[in-house]
């Protein structure tokens, strides 16, 4: 039996290896997580979104690629998003996860399908955040995952000083942010690097590097990386799992086959003996050539059938060999992946490694300007430095204090607000 794939209208056939390959991909587009925690975020507005949608038909044993809704869309004013046939859907407030779901259910019900389409919704962009305040550029840029107020200042140039003489705590404060968001970036390719090893390794676990074992961190850090490799250990699981099955129902193929081709045989073998026996009554002028033709006719019919019976015995076994080959290249194909992986990894915590050493010998360098220009602010108090964030919940802004360390959301605008108590 063949599986058909329909794609912008056209129908093509797929051998039942290619058909298991295409279940594959689709098993893939479900089971990879776009980020450890992305049912827990709840998309706003300017939150740009990246939709796939495809439909498997039961009945035709056949796969249909909504090309038309697939695409990048960003949440808009309203809180919607606008989708070809569907229409406006609410998007402010849902997880990616339930945003996915719904639009399964619009299409199933706006075109009457049988069978639910399967929507994956990955986000592909977080909304921006804004700094505003005494920092040295002030104003709108992109959020990233695990970003704190400290980091958020460091995007704005730190914080802003009006006198020159005071230059130093501005370039000391920056190079610190720089340190800080280096830092992190660092602890994160550490635990990257961890979870590759346990990986090629095949381990279970991850073990966490002796650099973070005192991060405050780390548990947050192991736990991501650590379902992304349950993630992927499961999908490569059912890839292989599923080459296998494809092997043993080749297999069983094979036998059917044999025993088709056995009885086959034996059939023949009767039909031969019938066709010696009318032979032998024609010549003797007792059979009809009307009998002679039709034993003719049934030899020549089951001659073909077992050529059919074995070509097609051929065909599963050159199938029997791909899959064979498929698996080994999957394998390989992993291997060389986890590899690279460890590879770029490595280049890029030498990459930091330098950044990090280039921050801190900045910061040194503004100490030892503070101490040559103490005369300067002589007549000045220490600084007051002071966060607050202003953040919407349930459709109201309110604003919070905050610390250097208060972790930072989509949305948020941080205000920095300095102040110099006089002696």
């Amino acid at each position: 039996m063949e599986a058909k794939i329909i794609a912008g209208g056209a129908t093509n056939s797929l051998s039942p290896f290619r058909f298991s390959r295409l279940a594959l991909l689709l098993a893939a587009i479900v089971f990879v997580p776009a980020g450890a925690r992305a049912d827990e975020y709840h998309l706003g507005v300017m939150d740009k979104l990246r939709i796939r949608v495809v439909e498997w038909q039961t009945a035709e044993g056949a796969v249909r690629d909504w090309a038309a809704v697939s695409g990048d869309y960003a949440v808009g004013a309203s809180g919607n998003i606008s989708l070809p046939f569907i229409g406006e859907v609410t998007a402010v407030g849902q997880t990616t996860s339930a945003l996915a779901e719904e639009i399964g259910l619009k299409m199933q019900r706006l075109f009457g399908l049988r069978d639910r389409p399967s929507a994956s919704v990955e986000l592909a962009q977080y909304r921006p955040i804004y700094i505003a305040g005494e920092v040295q550029t002030p104003g709108e840029y992109p959020y990233a995952p695990n970003m704190t107020v400290l980091k958020a200042i460091s995007l704005g140039g730190g914080l802003r000083r009006g006198d020159a003489g005071e230059r130093f705590e501005r370039d000391f404060i920056r190079a610190q942010g720089d340190a800080a968001v280096y830092v992190a970036e660092r602890n994160r390719l550490l635990v990257r690097r961890a979870r590759l090893q346990a990986e090629i390794a095949e381990k279970g676990g991850i073990d966490v590097p002796d650099q973070l074992k005192n991060e405050p961190n780390v548990v947050e850090l192991v736990e991501s990386e650590t379902a992304l490799m349950q993630s992927r250990d499961k999908r490569l699981k059912l890839q292989l799992t599923a080459i296998a099955d494809l092997k043993t129902l080749l297999q069983n193929e094979i036998v059917s086959l044999a025993k088709k081709s056995d009885t086959q045989n034996r059939q023949l073998e009767l039909v031969m003996k019938d066709r010696e026996k009318v032979d032998n009554l024609a010549e003797k002028g007792l059979a009809l050539s009307a009998r002679k033709l039709a034993v003719e006719q049934q030899v020549a019919d089951l001659q073909a059938a077992l050529l059919d019976i074995d070509t097609a015995s051929l065909k599963a076994k050159q199938e029997v060999n791909k899959a064979g080959q498929d698996e080994t290249n999957l394998k390989n194909d992993w291997d060389a992946q986890l590899a690279q992986e460890l590879q770029n990894t490595e280049q890029e915590l030498d990459t930091l490694a330098l950044k990090l050493g280039t921050s801190r010998d900045l910061m040194t360098e503004a100490l030892s300007q503070s101490a040559q220009s103490a005369s300067l602010a002589r007549d000045a108090g220490a600084a007051s430095i002071t966060y607050s964030i202003v953040r919407e919940k349930d459709g109201k802004a309110e604003e919070i204090s905050a610390t250097e360390t208060t972790p930072v959301l989509p949305g948020d605008v941080i205000k920095a607000n300095v102040s110099v108590a006089m002696r």
